[in-house]
């Protein structure tokens, strides 16, 4: 798949699922992601690492963003009050994301501290973004942003870092079989 079409069907399920969640419509942008996550699938050469790399960043993402809620920093549109669960449009997002880091994102594999320094920038740009376009409230902007930077820090080499894991791991069964 072309980095630049990759690229661009991640920005646009990433605009469905923020501008829905947003509109009270966060099934239909979900939705529409999810199609994009399921083109993309179809359209990959190595169908099961891609998909272990989704679901790796689905658990990923659904334990970080619940832990931010819990803190009460931020809160999302559609979460309910009192609940320390991340919604399922974010959680999507995640698996949207994922779909970037093989082929537009490939580029910065083994580089972990561009990685770190671009977790810790675009991380919390997204968020503000997110919040520009009503799919987010800062409850508490300072450490929102602190831990969105540290966390998107971590998180970024993370992701790339499994992503590797698997590509080897199913790269290895490949030739054995």
């Amino acid at each position: 798949m072309n980095l630049i079409v990759n690229f661009g069907l991640f920005h646009l399920g990433w605009l469905a699922c923020v501008i829905g969640a947003a509109s009270n419509m966060s099934l239909l942008g979900s939705s529409i992601a999810i199609l994009l996550i399921a083109v993309h699938l179809y359209r990959v050469a190595n169908f099961r690492a891609e998909l272990y790399l989704i679901v790796a960043a689905l658990v990923i993402g659904l334990i970080w963003e619940s832990l931010l809620l819990t803190q009460n920093w931020l809160a999302y549109a559609g979460s309910s009050i009192g609940s320390n669960l991340a919604p399922y449009w974010l959680v999507i997002m995640w698996a949207l994301f994922a779909t970037t880091i093989n082929i537009s994102m490939a580029w910065i594999k083994g580089r972990w501290l561009l990685a770190v320094v671009m977790g810790a920038v675009f991380g919390p740009m997204a968020f503000i973004a997110g919040e520009k376009l009503g799919a987010v409230e800062f409850l508490d902007s300072t450490r929102a942003l602190i831990a969105l930077s540290f966390g998107w820090a971590i998180l970024m080499p993370l992701i790339l870092w499994i992503s590797d894991r698997i590509n080897r791991s199913d790269h290895a069964e490949g030739k054995t079989q």
